[in-house]
């Protein structure tokens, strides 16, 4: 019998337009979920139908430790001057021998949150920085 053993989660990559973006210590929001439509034809019994809306894609959240690389601010900057960059990109997760098993992708995505790290002058721990990335589309593949 062969064990399949679940993936670890701290081996990942994190792909900007198909290149390799700045080591993230933390992912977040790979999620989609549909509304609900509540529907009854008249000539039916007391059963409600339950069909499915309008598909609706969380942020992405992105964490990582703070350094002089300025790239998530300028692209959060482009919001901001009203000319909004949309990148697409991939969360691929590793297995053991950081080769790419799954990897989630998503499309149209721009920066709709940036929140600068938490300073405490009482802490041993490193400068955080955070983004939300909107998007319009995220897939699976194996």
């Amino acid at each position: 019998m062969t064990r399949d053993d679940p993936y670890a989660q701290f081996n990942f990559l994190v792909e900007l337009d198909g290149v390799a973006a700045a080591g993230f210590t933390e992912v977040g929001g790979l999620a989609v979920e549909s509304d609900v439509i509540e529907y009854r034809n008249g000539n039916e019994d007391a059963t409600v139908r339950k069909l499915p809306g309008l598909r609706k894609y969380s942020n992405i959240t992105l964490k990582r430790g703070y350094t002089a690389n300025l790239e998530l601010w300028k692209w959060r900057k482009t919001t901001e001057d009203g000319q909004t960059a949309r990148r697409s990109g991939a969360i691929i997760l590793l297995d053991e021998a950081r080769q790419p098993v799954l990897r989630w992708i998503f499309r149209e995505g721009w920066i709709a949150k940036y929140e600068g790290p938490a300073l405490n002058s009482t802490t041993n721990e490193a400068a955080i920085e955070s983004i939300e990335i909107a998007h319009e589309g995220l897939t699976l593949e194996a």
